[in-house]
């Protein structure tokens, strides 16, 4: 097994880490995912190919790495008032984004070069972590607010499966109808 980066290195690694991922970004924008290499990302980010090599393991791995940061939530979820309405922005929110092709994308390379399920645990970290929010938002406002990994079960977890393996058209309508079901059943 190859050696894992770090969550958040700091200094050279941070820049390495930093340099290498944009080279990823751009080439994958450039020339398209299949052409990527080792050395072409290495000579773009100005990096040895042993040092990607050294830290990633494998072009897969650094896929994977690229991934998993492009899957992190840019900002915290909306505040729309009430706990139905912020789950239900939330979820749909969530389910555009997975849904797309670039984010079906992620989510595979994500997975493919995760030989020790630390990516797919980082990923569900990510979205325990918006949903942690949206329910601390919701005790706060005196709401009744079920667990963290009841939510998960009840609309993520559904919403991956279906994405990863029953690929077809997902709408914010399905989104809705997972948080009125997780909902309704609290009530």
């Amino acid at each position: 097994m190859s050696p894992r980066p770090m969550v958040r290195p700091g200094g050279r690694s941070a820049r390495v880490q930093e340099a290498v991922h944009a080279a990823v970004r751009a080439l994958e924008t450039e020339l398209g995912r299949d052409a990527l290499t080792v050395p072409l990302v290495a000579a773009r980010a100005g990096v040895t190919p042993s040092t990607i090599y050294r830290r990633w393991g494998d072009l897969r791995e650094l896929l994977s790495d690229v991934a998993v940061e492009r899957l992190r939530p840019e900002s915290a979820p909306e505040d729309r008032g009430n706990l139905a309405s912020d789950l239900r922005t939330w979820a749909e929110h969530f389910l555009d984004e997975m849904a797309s092709p670039p984010g079906r994308a992620y989510i595979r390379d994500a997975l493919l070069g995760d030989p020790d399920g630390s990516n797919a645990g980082q990923c569900s970290a990510y979205a325990a972590d918006q949903i942690d929010i949206i329910l601390a938002r919701a005790t706060d406002r005196g709401e009744q607010a079920p667990d963290v990994d009841v939510v998960l079960d009840h609309v993520v977890a559904p919403m991956m499966y279906r994405i990863l393996f029953r690929p077809g058209p997902l709408d914010a309508e399905y989104a809705h109808d997972l948080v009125a079901g997780l909902l309704d059943e609290r009530a």
